[in-house]
């Protein structure tokens, strides 16, 4: 038998107490808040990018744009997924420019970099941002690129054959973090 346990490493108001901290640091370290583009990277990265931007609104009363990026052409791994067929790359299309604007990339968890590497590839791919920084709500470690977030939630060491799931009430009906150990 294959007995799977899950910890509970934040919960709910843990996740939310996380999330107004990384906008506090996102307003000190970004005073000029107008400048700022938040870009939530498919899936949870944009609900996580949507609730960021409503609380950097509370804390500064501006208006932060929430854009959303698909990165599954931009990654590394395509040719092993899709021997088959050659599939063509099409930059994103944003609703406002980032150029000269402050990119905040956003996603949930920060594993070996390669998710981030082609986010970077796919915004990059669009214009110049003024510059880019990266907001994650778990660092687990075990870096296979030279990738590091500005903005962390919570730093989670974790063995290889464990995963983290990240659970939020817009696509899980369920609000928590967990460590899940087969």
């Amino acid at each position: 038998m294959n007995w799977m346990t899950e910890n509970v490493i934040l919960d709910g108001p843990a996740i939310d107490r996380t999330l107004k901290r990384i906008a506090h640091e996102i307003v000190e370290r970004n005073p000029e808040v107008k400048d700022i583009i938040l870009i939530g990277i498919k899936t949870r990265g944009i609900y996580l990018a949507e609730r960021l931007a409503a609380k950097i609104s509370q804390i500064d009363d501006s208006q932060v744009t929430v854009e959303e990026l698909d990165i599954s052409l931009y990654r590394d791994d395509l040719t092993y997924k899709h021997e088959s067929h050659n599939p063509q790359v099409v930059p994103p299309q944003f609703s406002e420019s980032v150029r000269d604007r402050i990119v905040i990339l956003v996603d949930d968890v920060l594993y070996t970099g390669r998710t981030i590497r082609a986010a970077l590839d796919a915004v990059l791919s669009t214009d110049r941002p003024a510059k880019i920084q990266l907001a994650i709500l778990v660092d687990r470690g075990h870096r296979e690129l030279p990738i590091r977030a500005d903005f962390v939630g919570k730093n989670i060491p974790t063995a290889t054959e464990e995963k983290i799931a990240v659970r939020l009430k817009e696509a899980d009906g369920a609000e928590e973090v967990v460590i899940v150990r087969a």
